[in-house]
């Protein structure tokens, strides 16, 4: 899998990108959110990367943010919600404005982006709700929340927990932990708490 990128831009054609990685050209799918942050073009840049498989397809997804990566995951997850959807509403909203609409239950503000009717933003909101919790706590805690605790919820979330189960794991984690060792001992956690 794919997780990081790390190269030069060398096109920009939204929401396509192409990067030039040792020789190697990847086209990069982003939301308009990671491109309007993307520099100029023979600059350097970073995106935290998703790489998607399909009978039909391997398509490769950047993202600016962790967060961004963490929606979009979540996103993909609930039924009837591809890549190119979960593109769409990281275009029209932020991480922050997501969560406020969740929080809120707030239908007409997913109803906005492009391709999301009513019924489908209120299954969205349905199906967010319990999932939300993690992303706020990436994007508002900033600094309070360490390196590995992020990483550890991240694979949390990845691997199909909740955000209830995923942080009482978090709870438990000793002081100095490694990521490996903290998704090692969540899982133990979660694995005696069913």
């Amino acid at each position: 899998m794919i997780g990081r990128i790390t190269g030069t831009l060398l096109e920009k054609h939204p929401p396509l990108v192409l990067m030039d990685v040792n020789g190697i050209g990847y086209e990069i799918d982003v939301p308009m959110s990671t491109f309007c942050k993307l520099p100029d073009i023979g600059e350097k840049v970073t995106l935290h990367t998703h790489f998607w498989v399909r009978e039909e397809a391997h398509l490769l997804f950047g993202f600016m943010t962790e967060q961004e990566r963490v929606l979009f995951r979540q996103l993909t997850k609930i039924s009837g919600i591809g890549a190119r959807t979960g593109l769409a509403i990281l275009s029209g909203l932020s991480v922050a404005d997501l969560h406020q609409a969740v929080v809120a239950q707030d239908s007409m503000r997913l109803t906005k982006v492009p391709g999301i009717g009513k019924k489908t933003a209120e299954r969205l909101l349905l199906e967010l709700r319990d999932r939300i919790s993690p992303l706020s706590a990436l994007s508002e805690t900033g600094g309070t929340m360490s390196v590995v605790d992020k990483d550890v919820l991240s694979a949390l979330l990845a691997l199909g927990y909740n955000d209830r189960e995923a942080n009482r794991a978090l709870e438990q984690l000793s002081e100095g932990v490694t990521v490996s060792d903290g998704i090692m001992q969540s899982l133990k956690f979660l694995s005696k708490v069913k």
